[in-house]
């Protein structure tokens, strides 16, 4: 029927979604549709709908936009905060208002109407958690620990100082324009959290997300069971094989199954639907972070690294360019030489492997997985070495 068929297409065009926005910038991608989606998404649409205002409604309109958009994205607000907080509580509610009446079922016992609402409020608990901590502000009474916990590797981080805050500039810290200060271990800054996501709050962040989705993981899985519990109760399969004649298959099985739920528990349904979604964009977002963890990489380190190979890269072949014309000079000046070997020779020296092969990144805070996880769990500035009278000044 056409009902599964809309339902799996609307789940691979949110899979292609989810993927396209947390890893078309990937190089694996670059000049394919998930790079361009990844571009419609984050820049392109945003900038045809402003062309679209400026040209039905005029600058005064495009201008009111601008003003809204600098509040939400470009100064501290509670906006998406609230947001969160509705969407979790009304999708809460409606799971309750909808499913508990089913709870204990055939299949799911009376003890989850609790441990879903305990994991909600821990899932809320961190959330207000990663809120409202400190992210590891640097200011002029830490900057000297700070300075000394994290030295400049001198490849994308120099001494200097910050032009806002005037105080010396840690290694892999940054200053927020939206938050107005200098976080340590800078990240990002999370719209969702209206807050730095830096040295102190990071393991805050990580398990936001590991426990919202595991927590939309038990949701769907819950209402699967639920309705899979109606199932048995009702003897759908039974009414179907028996009096209507349906091949007692899964193939033949599933479309009528399908429009029942639809038809009956059209709410679960949609839930669970909307669960799984989300869930996605979530698990992507952790496996990102655990990676950056593991190596101990922040997501601002990633943009510098980039920078610096490209820099690299475009140094090495201007080099390489330049021999090649040097050892082509030399050759036109000496005796004549097979032009194969200077054709060889022009290539040896271009070749993008060769090129690609001598920029390394080279990140000296990277000391093993276990040292890494352990900087995350159990930030520098949580711990006792962490002292005026044990570091020195920077």
């Amino acid at each position: 029927m056409a009902v599964p068929g809309l339902l799996v297409c609307q789940g691979l065009v949110a899979l292609l979604l989810a993927i396209s926005f947390l890893c078309g910038r990937w190089s694996i991608f670059q000049g394919t549709s998930i790079e361009r989606i990844h571009y419609l998404l984050s820049f392109g649409a945003h900038n045809y709908f402003m062309r679209f205002v400026q040209f039905l409604l005029g600058a005064k309109c495009t201008n009111a936009i601008l003003s809204v958009e600098y509040f939400c994205c470009d100064r501290p607000n509670p906006i998406l905060q609230i947001i969160y907080l509705a969407i979790i509580s009304m999708t809460y509610y409606f799971i309750a208002k909808s499913s508990f009446t089913y709870i204990p079922g055939y299949y799911l016992s009376g003890i989850h109407r609790y441990t879903s609402l305990l994991a909600v409020a821990v899932g809320m608990l961190l959330f207000l958690l990663t809120s409202f901590s400190d992210p590891g502000t640097v200011k002029a009474d830490n900057v000297s620990q700070y300075l000394s916990a994290y030295p400049y590797d001198s490849i994308i981080y120099t001494e200097k100082e910050c032009s806002t805050c005037k105080i010396p500039k840690p290694a892999r810290s940054k200053h927020c324009s939206i938050c107005d200060r200098c976080v340590a271990r800078f990240d990002h800054h999370c719209g969702w959290m209206n807050n730095c996501i830096g040295e102190r709050n990071t393991r805050y962040f990580m398990a936001f997300l590991l426990w919202h989705f595991l927590l939309c993981l038990y949701g769907t899985v819950a209402i699967g069971l639920v309705l899979a519990g109606r199932l048995k109760e009702l003897t759908v399969v039974y009414i179907l094989t028996v009096y209507y004649g349906i091949e007692n298959s899964p193939l033949s099985l599933a479309p009528h199954i399908v429009q029942w739920l639809l038809g009956a528990y059209h709410t679960q349904v949609l839930l669970m639907v909307f669960l799984a979604i989300v869930a996605l964009p979530l698990v992507g977002l952790f496996g990102y972070h655990a990676k950056l963890c593991l190596t101990n990489t922040t997501t601002n380190e990633t943009f510098k690294w980039q920078e610096y190979i490209s820099r690299q890269r475009k140094l090495n072949e201007a080099k390489a360019s330049a021999a090649a014309l040097r050892s082509n000079m030399s050759g036109i000046s000496s005796e004549v030489k097979p032009s194969v070997s200077k054709w060889r020779a022009l290539f040896r020296r271009s070749r993008p492997k060769d090129l690609d092969s001598s920029v390394v990144k080279n990140n000296v805070y990277d000391k093993g997985y276990f040292h890494n996880f352990y900087e995350v769990i159990f930030p520098m500035s949580t711990r006792r070495s962490f002292s005026p009278t044990k570091l020195k000044s920077g």
